[in-house]
């Protein structure tokens, strides 16, 4: 037998067709950064950081009561369908004069400021002298009304609009700037007194925000809150929006009908209003004063107005503080969880490391809302959980294209099902590794052969020789053997490898009785023919490193070293012996699971010292 190579091993099994490639997972991944971080430019994260932060933010919501110095008088559906307000004021719109009769009846109960969140924008042309009592009410109150920038219409030049309208110029005002305004063109414009109240929305068309200076090339249009907060003397910021910090319950209400009816009856006193802040404004859903907010779809355009002016009077509108956080965290996340897996962890643990921060950071976000700053981190952890899946997918693929070439490799070698149970214990890595162990290699050659094979044609011979080496094999498999390789008609095979077995060489010992009876059998299926054919079978146990060897083009999972050699001079000294032979390493490990017959001493080619030899058969 040809002497074995002691070369060490060079590859794996994945070696076999090279490294997968994974370009396209790379690609995805950086093209998932890319979209990250220009995510906000192109508002394409915008929508989630919003519609979730709206969640987190309304719950918040619950816990905060609104200031009770700040009073809505809502014209509610019970002040339209009241009996006496039809028989007093008719159906809406009301006479101007029913507004200006409430007004003189709230400013008894001495209330900061007084401010309406009606438009008065056209003049009543068949009951003028009702304008003139509302006019007279406002001027006589200061009472603050309200002005709407227009989405088309006529435009006025901002450089002649009157005082009362608040328009102030900036170093860099364009002289011929103009908007489309609604004013309250019902009252005398030397009583105007105005703020804007526009429905400021985002682009989800959801109202988070409300104007506080209305700015157009250069000018600004001072919002109905700040002209609340100025009245009443309060610091304003310098900006041009605030976001709204919302409250979980309703501010507190008066129905109009109830102070307007009792502002008809000589005994009728105001509401304690001493020093409030009394916004007047349609709460029934048939004047369409309802606008989609954070906390519904339809919330009452008073509130909103409310929550503007609680919040700039308490300073405690929301701080965003998404840009440049969010940008940090995603992208740091991102990567962190990319370099997590070139180590190639467990994915349910970074999985599970994930879920951990992902509630320590939405913790913090809502620990935020407190100290009126708002963080929507959402965006940031799409992202990372997206690469986390690409990356999860990624890894899932990799190891999968490297237990199929496993697989594929292993198949060569041993039992299918051994190789199934390699896949299932997630036992590859380590059945791939070359190692240095205990093996039993059992070399087996054919003997007279020769004779069959000159009265046979080539097609016939090759025939024969597979229907042995089938019977040869499904032997060394029923024993949980690994096959080597076939060396022209011989075999070689080993045990303990790949995975380990305290019983190998008891399995080799057996494997090799149960090729000795298939080999009988297999005589009588040749007949005649057969009674010349024999094989030799050498079996030995020892030390041997064992895993993949060859080229990249090429490998083999095999066995090298001085064991493998000795197997092979075993097997050459059966001729004429017994046609199973094994050493006394062999048969020292067998114990008595066999009966020997001992054979003497025999030199062997390679070696110096005499090696003893055994037949193994089994107990009668």
């Amino acid at each position: 037998m040809p002497t074995r190579p002691t070369r060490a091993p060079s590859g794996t099994a994945a070696h076999v067709a090279g490294k997968p490639r994974h370009w396209l997972a790379h690609a995805l991944f950086v093209l998932l950064l890319l979209v990250f971080a220009l995510g906000d430019h192109f508002a394409l994260f915008a929508d989630l950081d919003a519609r979730l932060g709206d969640v987190l933010l309304r719950q918040h919501a619950r816990q905060r009561p609104p200031p009770p110095d700040i009073v809505l008088i809502d014209i509610d559906q019970a002040s339209l369908d009241d009996p006496e307000m039809l028989e007093l004021a008719g159906n809406w719109p009301w006479p101007r004069a029913t507004h200006g009769e409430l007004v003189d009846f709230i400013a008894g109960g001495k209330p900061a400021v007084i401010a309406f969140d009606l438009i008065f924008s056209e003049p009543d042309l068949f009951r003028p002298g009702s304008d003139a009592v509302l006019a007279q009410a406002i001027a006589k109150h200061r009472v603050l009304l309200p002005l709407v920038v227009a989405a088309d219409g006529l435009a006025t030049p901002l450089a002649n609009l009157p005082p009362g309208l608040g328009a102030r110029p900036g170093n860099h005002a364009e002289p011929d700037a103009a908007l489309p305004l609604i004013a309250p063109k019902a009252i005398d414009p030397a009583a105007w007194n105005t703020g804007l109240i526009n429905f400021l929305a985002d682009d989800d068309q959801i109202g988070r925000r409300y104007w506080i200076d209305y700015p157009h090339r250069g000018w600004t249009l001072p919002s109905l809150p700040r002209r609340i907060g100025e009245q009443a003397g309060w610091a304003i910021p310098t900006r041009d929006a605030i976001t709204l910090h919302w409250y979980g319950r309703p501010f507190t209400h008066y129905s109009y009908r109830e102070i307007f009816l009792a502002a008809q009856r000589s005994d009728g006193k105001p509401p304690d209003l001493t020093d409030k802040i009394v916004i007047i404004g349609a709460a029934a859903p048939g004047l369409h004063d309802l606008r989609p907010t954070p906390l519904g779809a339809t919330t009452p355009g008073p509130e909103i107005l409310a929550t503007a002016v609680a919040n700039l009077r308490n300073d405690d509108w929301l701080r965003p503080a998404n840009h440049p956080w969010n940008l940090i965290f995603g992208l740091t996340g991102m990567i962190g969880v990319g370099l997590a897996f070139t180590r190639r962890p467990n994915p349910l643990a970074i999985a599970g490391t994930l879920t951990l921060t992902t509630a320590i950071i939405v913790t913090t976000a809502w620990l935020l809302l407190p100290l009126n700053i708002q963080w929507t981190p959402f965006s940031a952890l799409l992202a990372i959980w997206l690469t986390f899946a690409l990356a999860a997918t990624a890894s899932y693929l990799r190891e999968r294209h490297q237990r199929d070439l496993a697989v594929q490799m292993f198949s060569r070698f041993l039992d299918p099902n051994i190789v199934r149970s390699l896949t299932d214990e997630g036992r590859l890595a380590e059945a791939e590794a070359s190692t240095s162990r205990e093996i039993s290699v059992l070399f087996s050659d054919i003997r007279g052969f020769t004779t069959i094979s000159e009265n046979r044609p080539p097609e016939e011979i090759v025939r024969l020789l597979n229907q042995y080496f089938d019977l040869q094999v499904a032997a060394i498999f029923e024993h949980d053997g690994t096959l080597d390789k076939f060396i022209g008609d011989a075999i070689m095979a080993f045990w303990n490898a790949p995975l380990e077995d305290p019983e190998h060489a008891v399995k080799a010992v057996r494997a090799a009785l149960a090729m000795a009876r298939g080999l009988e059998r297999f005589r009588q299926e040749l007949g005649d023919a057969g009674k010349d054919f024999d094989i030799g079978i050498g079996v030995h146990t020892g030390p041997a490193v064992v895993g993949f060897l060859g080229a990249r083009q090429r490998l083999d999972y095999t066995a090298i070293g001085d064991t493998v050699n000795l197997a092979s001079r075993i097997e050459g000294q059966t001729k004429g012996v017994a046609r199973i032979l094994v050493s006394q390493a062999t048969r020292d490990a067998c114990d008595n699971v066999f009966a020997f017959v001992d054979h003497g001493e025999y030199i062997v080619k390679g070696r110096h010292q005499p090696v003893r030899l055994f037949e193994p058969r089994e107990h009668p």
